[in-house]
């Protein structure tokens, strides 16, 4: 039975305010880091400001190097990979346009003037259609995902086996791994591929922006005012699951609009049970065996449409 990671530290953005060497020092960490920085794609080997943070105490994984060498070496494996990137394209597509509609639906219910009882109906069960749209389409990721792993058996392919034993030689070196944001589909698919999750033990992970929604259970991209108009958050695709119970939100300083109650109310009972946590800048929390147990200057969504400083419990759970 594989060990996964019974530590993980979600952290708010790191480009403008760092706070990852502070949050590693509390923590008592002297040793290696693994870095992921996948996410940054062809920027990946630029980590020298992140390296500095940690004193240098690094080695760079190279994940998105990794697969583009997996991929020129097994072209048949590269040509199975890319047709089910487009095709969860295409089931995205297909998700997008009847999700723009539950959401136009529930806004349009909202406005409605009707008995506060029947309203509350009507706008419970317009917040239903948009879960069970997003729960459909999560599913269908997963299957999908679950299907291509089957189909090709990564995990004794030779060409990725060769790259996952490498990179176990590599994280037996390290005390924790820190992962960086960019592009966060490009991330959660080269920590897939690779089995990061797995490989990780019981190794402490620090995460942060991209990297904080690619641990999580589900993937939630969300913008309320993008520069294209209206925005509306939807499921991008299935997470590692290492921070289990939580919808994580970074960088809520440009992204969330806090002071719109019914943005928030729709947010919070759509992903429920799930909590939904804005991550600002030098915000923290640490996840110990699926629980919160310690926070700082983390959000916590309210299904009031108000917000508040979440107060993680150490004896393992979040009291506010």
């Amino acid at each position: 039975m594989s060990t996964r990671p019974r530590t993980v530290v979600l952290l708010g953005a790191q480009r403008t305010d760092p706070s990852l060497g502070t949050t590693v020092a509390a923590r008592g960490i002297t040793g290696k880091f693994a870095l992921v920085t996948a996410g940054w794609q062809e920027r990946e080997p630029e980590d020298e400001e992140l390296s500095a943070h940690l004193a240098g105490r690094t080695v760079n994984l190279r994940l998105h190097a990794r697969a583009e060498e997996v991929f020129t070496g097994d072209p048949e494996l590269s040509a199975a990979y890319r047709e089910r990137q487009q095709r969860l394209s295409q089931r995205q597509d297909f998700y997008r346009i009847r999700l723009e509609h539950a959401l136009d639906a529930d806004y349009v219910i909202r406005q409605r003037r009707a008995p506060p009882h029947v309203l509350e109906e009507e706008t419970t069960a317009s917040i239903a259609a948009v879960r069970a749209l997003d729960d459909w389409h999560l599913a269908r990721c997963a299957e999908m995902h679950r299907a291509f792993e089957a189909e090709w058996d990564l995990k004794n392919r030779p060409s990725v086996r060769r790259q996952r034993e490498q990179l176990g030689e590599l994280l037996a070196g390290c005390e924790a791994i820190a992962i960086a944001g960019g592009h966060v589909a490009t991330l959660v698919n080269r920590l897939t591929l690779f089995g990061i999750a797995e490989l990780a033990g019981d190794k402490t992970l620090f995460a942060w922006s991209g990297g904080a929604m690619a641990i999580t259970d589900r993937i939630v991209l969300f913008h309320d005012d993008p520069p294209q108009g209206p925005g509306a958050s939807e499921v991008l695709d299935v997470g590692l699951g290492l921070a289990s119970g939580v919808v994580a939100l970074p960088a809520p300083e440009q992204r969330l609009r806090l002071d719109r109650q019914h943005r928030v109310t729709a947010m919070v009972r759509r992903f429920s049970p799930a909590r939904c946590l804005a991550l600002p800048a030098r915000s923290h929390v640490t996840w110990h065996d699926g629980h919160p147990v310690h926070a700082e200057g983390v959000v916590a969504l309210r299904e009031d449409g108000g917000h508040e400083t979440l107060v993680a419990d150490a004896a393992g759970g979040p009291t506010a």
